[in-house]
């Protein structure tokens, strides 16, 4: 019995709720995160979030106080492991990777509060980063045997390469914790940027800056970017910082994204605007 021949299915485009810069549309996102969430016993703090980072894009996530924010940044590096969705950093799913994993596979980050060994010296703090990729064995480092310092030349030069970005190399030898405050910001980036990531992510980089600081800030964030051709996601509350540099930017509200577009549709999104300063009654 002969087989009955079938219409052939019509394939249509699906539409996709994520964007990046049309730049980098040839190349896949280096990050991607499907459908992701989290809950903490039964309260939801990150739910049904979507998001695509292009691989050179200076990217923002923003939203008011408790809104979820830094939860993503904890999901992306793995300190939280996802209740539900996915996360594909250059289109691996890290779901069975660990923090130190997903570091390796390049994602690196800074934190709300500082975090330096204060103790240490700025090049030393910049040398822990590097142990990602200067490695040398115990015996090595015990006897002090040729491939130590090898290994030990070859970090000094990285670490002074990486302090040149922030005019820096001068305070090598000091202790980080003697350092100003801004200085002591930018010196955590620099230690980021020695784990070699292909995604830099920054949580509240200019907090505690004056405006000229973050001035600085922001034309040093771009300058990275274009060094490395590397893509940069941040978290922060000033919002000149964020319009001025963000390219996409993502607003968050009580763990949902409520917006995403370019700075001048965020700034002009009512659902953006209802959430940063309340809905006005009608008259107001």
């Amino acid at each position: 019995m002969a087989m009955q021949k079938r219409e052939p299915t019509k394939l249509v485009p699906v539409p996709s709720t994520n964007i990046i810069p049309e730049r980098d549309v040839d190349k896949s996102p280096i990050l991607e995160c499907r459908h992701l969430g989290i809950d903490f016993g039964g309260l939801t703090a990150v739910n049904d979030f979507n998001m695509a980072i292009g691989r050179t894009e200076i990217a923002g996530l923003i939203g008011p106080n408790g809104a979820g924010k830094t939860t993503v940044f904890n999901l992306l590096t793995k300190v939280y492991q996802p209740t539900r969705g996915t996360i594909l950093l250059d289109g691996v799913d890290t779901h069975s990777m660990n923090t130190i994993q997903v570091n390796r596979a390049g994602i690196a980050r800074t934190f709300q509060n500082i975090r330096l060994f204060s103790n240490l010296s700025v090049e030393d703090n910049v040398k822990l980063g590097l142990h990602n990729h200067i490695n040398y064995g115990l015996w090595q480092g015990l006897f002090r045997l040729p491939g130590y310092w090898q290994g030990e030349k070859v970090a000094h030069e990285r670490a002074m390469e990486l302090l040149s970005i922030f005019d820096m190399e001068d305070l090598a030898s000091a202790k980080a914790g003697s350092l100003p405050y801004g200085a002591q910001r930018r010196l955590e980036i620099v230690r980021a940027l020695a784990t070699n990531p292909s995604l830099l992510l920054l949580d509240e980089p200019a907090a505690g800056m004056n405006p000229s600081e973050t001035a600085e800030l922001m034309e040093n964030i771009v300058k990275i970017r274009d060094t490395f051709q590397i893509a940069v996601l941040l978290i922060e509350h000033d919002m000149s910082l964020v319009m001025g540099i963000c390219e996409g930017i993502c607003v968050l509200n009580f763990g949902q994204i409520i917006a995403k577009g370019t700075p001048d549709e965020i700034q002009e999104n009512p659902a953006v605007i209802e959430a940063y300063l309340g809905k006005q009654k009608e008259g107001e």
